[in-house]
C-alpha cells in the first residue's frame, strides 16, 4: 500500500471537483483504493500505485472508475509506441534533460495561491539550438514535467493546463526540425493517456505574415480544438493569458528571471530522481495482458491498443 497522504484542495479547486469532476470529498479514498486493487490484479501492468497519482486518473475521468482503468492502462501502452521520448534518458540527472531546462526552453509559470485557473507552460519553440536537441528531447522534458504535475498540480489535475508557444526567433530551421509524426503520435497520447486537460494552446509573437494564413487555417479545425487554440503577433498577448507578476522580468513581468523558474525546475525535477528511476521498469509486458473479459473495442488514434480487463465490483 502507499503511504501517500492525499492533499486537501483549496476551497476554489475543491469547488471545481465537485461541481465538474463529481468528485465526492468523503468517498475518495476508497475510490482511490478500487482503481489500486484493479491496477494491483492486471498481470501485464508494472505501474507506479501512489494515491496522488492515481487521483489524477480518477479526476481526469471524472470519477468514472470505467474509465479511470481505461486511461491508466494506456497511460502505459502508449508510452511503448513513443521510444524516442519514453527511453533510458528519461531521468532527472540525464545531462541532456538538464541542459534544456537550464535554457530555459520549458518554463513551468508560478500561480498565485488563490489563483483556481489552469496551470501554464510556455514553450520557447523559437529559443533552443536545432544542432544541440533534437525536438523529441524537448518532449520527453516537457512528459517529465507532465507526469510531475499529475502528483503535485492541483491546479492541473482539476483545472487543466494551458500552453503557450512562444515563436519569438522561429526559423525556418526549427519548423524542419519539428518531427510531425512525433507530434501527432504525442498529442494523441496527451489527449488519450494523460488524465490532466488540455485548455487551450496560445501562440504568441507570432511572425505578423504567419497570423493570417494561421487564422484562415483555423477556421478548418472541429469547433472543440478551434475554441482553445489562439494566434497573435501582439507582443502583449501574453498578459491575457499569465498575470504579469507570474511571468518573469523578460516577458514584462514581476516574477523574477527566466533563470529563476528555470533553477526552480531543475530542483522540483531533481526531487522526483527516485520515481524516474523506477518509471524506467514501469509499462505494459503485451504477454500477460489478459484478454478474458475484454471491454468493447478500444480504438485509439495508434490503431487498437489492446482490450481493456473488465473487473466486477461488488
Amino acid at each position: 500500500m502507499s503511504t501517500m497522504q492525499i492533499r486537501p484542495l483549496k476551497p476554489a479547486l475543491q469547488a471545481i471537483a465537485i461541481e465538474e469532476l463529481n468528485e465526492v470529498p468523503h468517498r475518495v479514498a476508497e475510490d482511490i483504493a478500487a482503481l489500486r486493487d484493479w491496477v494491483l490484479k492486471q498481470p501485464h501492468l508494472r505501474a507506479c500505485t501512489e494515491d496522488q497519482f492515481l487521483l489524477a486518473f480518477l479526476r481526469g475521468t471524472k470519477f468514472s472508475l470505467e474509465r479511470a482503468k481505461q486511461k491508466f492502462d494506456r497511460f502505459y501502452t502508449l508510452q511503448a509506441s513513443i521510444p524516442e521520448v519514453f527511453n533510458e534518458r528519461r531521468l532527472a540527472t540525464d545531462p541532456l534533460v538538464l541542459e534544456i531546462i537550464r535554457s530555459g526552453i520549458l518554463l513551468r509559470m508560478p500561480q498565485d495561491e488563490d489563483d483556481a485557473g489552469p496551470c501554464v507552460t510556455i514553450i520557447r519553440a523559437g529559443s533552443y539550438d536545432t544542432s544541440r536537441f533534437k525536438f523529441q528531447d524537448i518532449i520527453r522534458v516537457g512528459s517529465m514535467f507532465g507526469e510531475i504535475m499529475m502528483f503535485e498540480d492541483e491546479n492541473a489535475t482539476v483545472s487543466g493546463y494551458v500552453e503557450v508557444m512562444d515563436m519569438k526567433g522561429i526559423t525556418g530551421t526549427h519548423l524542419f526540425a519539428l518531427q510531425p509524426e512525433l507530434l501527432r503520435k504525442f498529442s494523441a497520447y496527451a489527449d488519450e493517456a494523460m488524465p490532466t486537460r488540455q485548455k487551450g494552446i496560445h501562440f504568441i509573437n507570432v511572425p505578423a505574415a504567419f497570423e493570417a494564413g494561421f487564422n484562415t487555417l483555423r477556421s478548418f479545425f472541429p469547433a472543440k480544438i478551434k475554441s482553445r487554440i489562439s494566434v497573435s503577433s501582439d507582443p502583449d498577448a501574453i498578459f491575457n493569458i499569465v498575470p504579469r507578476d507570474c511571468l518573469p522580468v523578460e516577458y514584462g513581468g514581476t516574477f523574477g528571471l527566466m533563470e529563476d523558474i528555470s533553477r526552480d525546475m531543475e530542483a522540483k525535477l531533481m526531487s522526483y530522481e527516485s520515481y524516474f528511476v523506477a518509471s524506467q521498469h514501469f509499462g505494459t509486458d503485451e504477454k500477460l495482458r489478459d484478454f478474458s473479459n475484454p471491454l468493447e473495442d478500444k480504438r485509439s488514434s495508434f490503431g487498437a491498443v489492446g482490450s481493456f480487463r473488465k473487473l466486477e465490483i461488488d
